[in-house]
């Protein structure tokens, strides 16, 4: 039931921050980058950006266009998701190390103290010692049961265990995609404002006569402030993916070896 509420609970955050993060991004950009005091003559559309700083930062970024928007938006978006991710992950890694977890758990199951063993799950309350302890309430139930034999019992056990393996490892990589898709789209997205950039400096060089020097300017800051902007999104969503990957390989590891420890426990009891 928890896992239910918690997959609702996502898909809710999810709903709500692509709609909000791209009014903050726009609002931005509209307002805060496009503010015309950061521009001579107070002209976002044909002015410069003013020599001072922030304002020649400001403008310059304003400068490029329409997808400088959609591009800080993703930024935005990885950055949040990585900070999801980095909460949630370090919910389902418990408190302490996992595998001084599954060390002093096997203890306990050496000894036969499977309660101490389920005491410990509680403590440690991470993704890991649900599977355990789930596998842990099994064990209970089918330890002493004379009605099965050895065989069904085990199997009894691995199946309960198989079961909450299951509900775990979906809310791991959840929102995972999403990383992925930002890694992969940011530079795209950045390569079409960087073309257009290029087609407007360019147009500003095939003019007759003198060439229109203000649209050449912002033609070349529209190409290099989206290239620019695509590669940061692409290159954070890239590393915050493979750490956060790493991360749950560590956990599905520790779940596995969990369940390996119970099932051994009760293989090997006379």
């Amino acid at each position: 039931m928890s896992n239910v509420k918690s997959g609702k609970a996502n898909s809710l955050f999810v709903a709500i921050v692509f709609p909000l993060v791209l009014i903050i991004s726009v609002s931005f950009y509209m307002f805060v980058l496009g503010d015309p005091a950061n521009f001579q003559n107070n002209d976002p559309i044909h002015g410069h950006p003013i020599e001072a700083n922030p304002g020649k930062l400001y403008g310059t970024i304003y400068k490029g266009g329409f997808i400088v928007p959609i591009l800080i938006s993703i930024n935005l978006v990885v950055l949040i998701f990585s900070v999801e991710r980095f909460i949630t992950l370090g919910r389902a890694k418990g408190k302490g190390r996992i595998d001084e977890f599954i060390v002093n758990v096997r203890q306990h199951l050496a000894n036969d103290d499977v309660d101490k063993a389920v005491t410990v799950c509680d403590e440690q309350q991470g993704s890991v010692a649900s599977v355990m302890r789930s596998g842990l309430e099994r064990y209970k139930t089918v330890l002493y049961d004379a009605t099965h034999d050895k065989e069904t019992r085990l199997l009894a056990v691995k199946q309960e265990l198989e079961e909450a393996t299951a509900l775990e490892l979906p809310m791991l990589s959840k929102n995972m995609v999403i990383l992925s898709t930002c890694a992969s789209i940011s530079t795209l997205v950045g390569l079409i404002g960087t073309v257009l950039g290029m087609i407007r400096a360019f147009s500003a060089l095939a003019t007759s006569g003198t060439p229109d020097a203000t649209a050449l300017s912002t033609g070349i800051s529209e190409a290099l402030i989206n290239t620019a902007l695509g590669i940061t999104g692409s290159t954070l969503a890239i590393i915050f993916f493979n750490y956060f990957s790493n991360r749950i390989d560590a956990i599905t590891h520790g779940i596995d070896e969990a369940g390996f420890s119970v099932s051994q426990t009760l293989a090997n009891r006379k």
